[in-house]
């Protein structure tokens, strides 16, 4: 973005609140115009021909647009990811009671990364581990959905879950 004497335009397409009349003007005059108000010429738009200016104070603008960016951010969704582990032998209580776990935090917005660990020699079963991961998602079906298939990575095997939107 550039500023006053930085601009190289021949002419500028001026435009703003603090001008008396919007339109085109040779660079010599607009540059007269900002600092007879004691402002700065900012070009907005540079790809425009003739380059789109306005008439304001650069610093302030620096800092109106830090403000923005940082509003934009605050407001910009985190996503948290809850993770559940179990073992490809995880009894049904257990099971049940990790799967409770997982609809708490997806109803309350968490996206669920569900793995199961391969100790030893048990990757042997990582059959039965990817039916176990299955039925999970089967069982969240009412408050998330399955974002992929379970992947085995080395010795464990995951699976993402998203909440499902609210209506």
């Amino acid at each position: 973005m550039n500023i006053n004497e930085e601009i190289t335009a021949p002419q500028v397409r001026l435009v703003g609140d603090n001008i008396p009349e919007p339109g085109i003007y040779p660079i010599a005059k607009a540059l007269a115009l900002a600092d007879e108000l004691s402002l700065d010429l900012v070009e907005i738009s540079a790809k425009a021909d003739p380059p789109v200016c306005k008439i304001l104070d650069y610093q302030k603008f620096l800092y109106q647009q830090r403000k923005k960016a940082k509003e934009m951010k605050a407001n910009a969704a985190k996503v948290v990811i809850k993770e559940i582990r179990f073992g490809p032998n995880t009894d049904e209580h257990d099971f049940q009671f990790k799967l409770k776990h997982a609809k708490e935090f997806l109803s309350e917005g968490s996206k669920v990364k569900a793995s199961i660990f391969f100790r030893g020699r048990s990757i042997q079963f990582a059959d039965q581990g990817e039916k176990q991961l299955l039925r999970f998602a089967v069982e969240l079906e009412e408050v998330g959905r399955a974002e992929n298939m379970p992947v085995l990575e080395g010795k464990r095997m995951t699976m993402m879950l998203a909440p499902l939107k609210k209506k």
